[in-house]
């Protein structure tokens, strides 16, 4: 699947909820899929700054794709970083520099999400697209 497929994919799944509390219940769910992530790799240099709750990334690279694994504290903020995942990993440094990340637009997140969790977003953006800066 492209990164544009998956990409409209989510746009997708979030387009059939129509309240937001329905799209924070789909993201909560979409947190308790993450896999577990190692207690070992809970350390400061993988930790996001900006975000309010706890938030770990990890990023190791396997042939020219990057694999990105994570976990939070915090349900909602695991939701967002397990989306992020879901499109990110297994993608080209590349790719995912060339992206303009546009489809969080359309979904909405960021204006509702409350500010902490919006600056979180973008922190977990930042560092994500890093990654893939240190790994071109």
């Amino acid at each position: 699947m492209t990164l544009k497929e998956k990409q409209q994919e989510i746009i997708d799944d979030f387009s059939l909820y129509e309240e937001w509390l329905d799209k924070y219940e789909y993201l909560i769910e979409l947190g308790k899929s993450l896999e577990g992530f190692p207690e070992g790799k809970k350390t400061d240099d993988r930790l996001i700054k900006g975000c309010q709750s706890r938030v770990w990334l990890d990023c190791e690279k396997s042939g020219d794709k990057l694999i990105f694994t994570a976990d939070s504290d915090a349900i909602i903020t695991k939701g967002i970083i397990s989306l992020l995942i879901s499109v990110y990993s297994g993608r080209s440094p590349k790719e995912i520099l060339d992206d303009d990340f546009s489809f969080l637009d359309t979904l909405g997140l960021k204006e509702n999400l409350s500010p902490t969790r919006a600056n979180g977003l973008v922190s977990m953006i930042a560092t994500i697209r890093a990654k893939a800066a240190e790994n071109e």
